[in-house]
């Protein structure tokens, strides 16, 4: 796949795909064959390879190698037992026999669990990556073959049809990279071995009603290793909520028709709070002298007290006239480009809560609108530090007694806040960006 937003941050907990989308990149990887009872399964012959084996690298104890040979002998049983909850979901129990009748563990999937991508890349990196002239010739193709559905959504929902579009474009590159491993197989992998099987659990029975009630086929549930499929991502807990049979065909297919994979994707958008004609937020030029401590999602104000702060849009146009809100995000910290964030950038970080994804789709649905590329410059002499470089800079932010965490090498809210309170203390802009020259600050160098 494209890039998964694993790639930015390390394991990110997504609402939407759960895992990975942009969906999961390294495709085609083992999906475990047959196995008897009581065995693992081996891996088929011509297979790329299987489970490494090792423990993982979260250190939790149903990851160890231990632990996960032992669920996966358990396998069959573990299925089983989750015959009475599918009953209460209304479940026949000639479908669940049928839909989970010679299903194996998959347990490739418990090293893509737990992987720690030793080096990320960088946000605008990632932004050249999704937002690119290809892929926005075809979403303008995607806006003007399907214009009749686009059209009949935006008066349904008032969901601007270009974040849609986007979102289709980015999470499956328009329907032609939504993932090739069985929905069903990873659910249930993830359900009974590894240390998320009550979330997994419940995307398993998700995907057992949504076949027994005929909406989708076990061909069409094909996705991402944890279980994200169609062109814009459903989870199966996710179609339960936000599907809709737009044409009446008496079936929720969001996978092969467009009615109903734009009608539900600007459903599940609309539920989540979107604002009908509100942009999703702006590029704008922080002035120099600026007090990034101000620059955090819980620091929201109103347009114009952004402006009275100094902040201007980097197009050089006005604010609108409004009593919007917003918070400022500053990607790239002082060196880069600064946005302000509206509540609708809020509703897409629901669908995927990676501040880099949301951008995307942000700035995709802005040049499919016909809009330009960002005005500034990111700092693309900066490089991005490796997983032990993350690791050691909170260790040395730990030490100086401003982080409070577990060093763990990913980089979250609380290591931002730490390492704001470091440049702070040394009379550098506090905007909480983790560039080699910190890193070198902390040292001592």
């Amino acid at each position: 796949m494209a890039l998964a937003a694993v790639l930015l941050w390390p394991a990110p907990t997504l609402a939407q795909s759960a895992n990975g989308g942009p969906l999961d990149f390294l495709g085609n990887i083992f999906n475990g064959g047959k196995g008897q009872t009581g065995s693992i399964p081996q891996s088929q012959p011509g297979s790329s390879g299987g489970w490494s084996g090792e423990d993982g690298a979260s250190g939790h104890p149903l990851m160890t190698a231990a632990a996960i040979r032992e669920a996966a002998a358990n396998f069959d049983n573990c299925v089983a037992s989750m015959w009475p909850d599918a009953a209460r979901r209304n479940i026949s129990q000639e479908s669940f026999q049928h839909f989970t009748a010679g299903l194996t563990p998959d347990l490739r999937i418990m090293d893509l669990l737990d992987s720690q991508p030793e080096f990320t890349k960088s946000i605008w990196d990632y932004l050249d990556i999704l937002v690119n002239d290809a892929r926005l010739a075809r979403g303008r193709e995607i806006l003007a073959k399907y214009k009749t559905q686009f059209d009949a959504t935006e008066k349904a929902y008032g969901v601007d049809r270009y974040i849609i579009a986007a979102i289709w474009g980015i999470e499956s590159n328009y329907s032609t990279q939504m993932g090739d491993r069985s929905v069903l197989q990873s659910t249930a992998t993830l359900a009974c071995i590894g240390r998320r099987q009550k979330y997994f659990r419940d995307e398993f029975l998700s995907a057992l009603e949504i076949l027994h009630h005929g909406d989708l086929t076990p061909d069409q549930m094909h996705g991402s290793w944890a279980g994200a499929f169609g062109p814009t991502q459903f989870m199966p807990t996710a179609f339960k909520r936000y599907a809709v049979d737009a044409d009446g065909d008496g079936r929720r297919n969001v996978v092969d028709d467009p009615a109903d994979l734009i009608a539900s994707t600007a459903n599940n958008l609309k539920k989540d709070g979107w604002q009908t004609g509100q942009s999703w937020g702006y590029e704008v030029v922080v002035p120099k002298d600026f007090n990034y401590m101000l620059a955090d999602r819980a620091k929201v104000l109103t347009l114009s007290q952004w402006e009275h702060l100094g902040l201007k849009r980097a197009n050089g146009q006005a604010f609108p006239p409004s009593s919007d809100k917003a918070y400022l995000l500053a990607p790239a910290g002082a060196e880069g480009p600064g946005f302000l964030m509206l509540q609708n950038f809020r509703v897409i970080m629901k669908y995927n809560p990676a501040e880099a994804y949301a951008l995307a789709i942000g700035h995709f649905a802005d040049r499919l609108r016909g809009g330009q590329p960002f005005v500034q410059a990111w700092p693309r002499q900066e490089r991005e530090l490796s997983r032990a470089e993350r690791l050691e800079l909170q260790q040395l932010l730990a030490q100086r007694g401003f982080y409070r965490g577990t060093p763990d090498g990913q980089f979250g809210g609380e290591t931002r806040e730490a390492l704001r309170g470091f440049q702070a203390s040394i009379g550098a802009p506090a905007d909480g960006f983790a560039s080699s020259d910190m890193l070198d600050r902390l040292r001592g160098r």
